[in-house]
């Protein structure tokens, strides 16, 4: 008699890449999108009550933005997925024979010779069919499954948490240099998002840090251009 080893769970980071990407991509977004924002209206000039409404209308047009151009990707995704099944299920009611060879071949050539391969497609066709095809020949799994609600919703939250500081520092802030107190907290921000999402991928935490500062840095150097020339313009 065979004695089975116990189950050997491992965790990996491909796991949760999927909502880790969109959570700090979603973040990173906010941040430095808002930040920009207004950095370019304090160099302009304006207003406490513009800069702050400013950033406000910036953080519920990104969100929504965000949470849209998620939710027809994802359910893009989904739709795909969703006809696939459709026409794996018809194959497997109408040509199981020939599903079992394509199962068969597709085991052959991930190394196992041909009768064990039959035989493992044979078991696994028994125990579930539609489920083992999409796996096995689509690449389909459930725990990857798009959810296009979710998605939304999640990119709209991580937007909004990254847009918040910037917006809560020119509600707070009463000193005169805004532009710089924005700027020093965001790329600190930055360096902190870029280092976590470096350390959750298993990559090099500098690297990562480094990457979002330099895109952050630029955009927010950009914008305060843009502010600075159309204030002075303004006056």
């Amino acid at each position: 008699m065979v004695k089975l080893a116990k189950p050997h769970h491992e965790r990996h980071r491909t796991a949760h890449i999927g909502w880790m990407r969109a959570s700090v991509l979603g973040a990173n977004d906010g941040l430095i999108s808002t930040s920009s924002l207004l950095i370019g209206m304090a160099a302009a000039n304006a207003t406490p009550q513009v800069i702050l409404i400013t950033g406000i209308a910036g953080l519920t047009a990104g969100a929504l933005s965000m949470a849209a151009g998620e939710y027809v990707s994802v359910s893009s995704q989904a739709d795909t997925e969703a006809a696939d099944m459709a026409k794996e299920r018809h194959e497997l009611e109408h040509s199981p024979e020939a599903e079992l060879l394509e199962l068969t071949h597709i085991y052959v050539q991930r190394g196992l010779d041909k009768g064990l391969a039959h035989q493992v497609a044979e078991q696994l066709t028994a125990h579930d069919a539609l489920g083992t095809h999409l796996r096995d020949e689509l690449g389909i799994h459930e725990s990857l499954a798009a959810r296009p609600v979710q998605a939304a919703l999640a990119s709209a939250a991580a937007f909004s948490v990254g847009a918040l500081p910037p917006i809560l520092l020119a509600w707070l802030w009463r000193g005169s240099s805004l532009s710089l107190a924005i700027g020093v907290v965001t790329l600190v921000l930055l360096a902190l998002l870029g280092a976590l999402a470096g350390r959750l991928g298993g990559a090099s935490m500098t690297r990562g840090a480094v990457r979002v500062l330099f895109w952050g840095a630029m955009a927010m150097a950009a914008t305060g251009l843009i502010g600075r020339l159309f204030g002075v313009a303004a006056a």
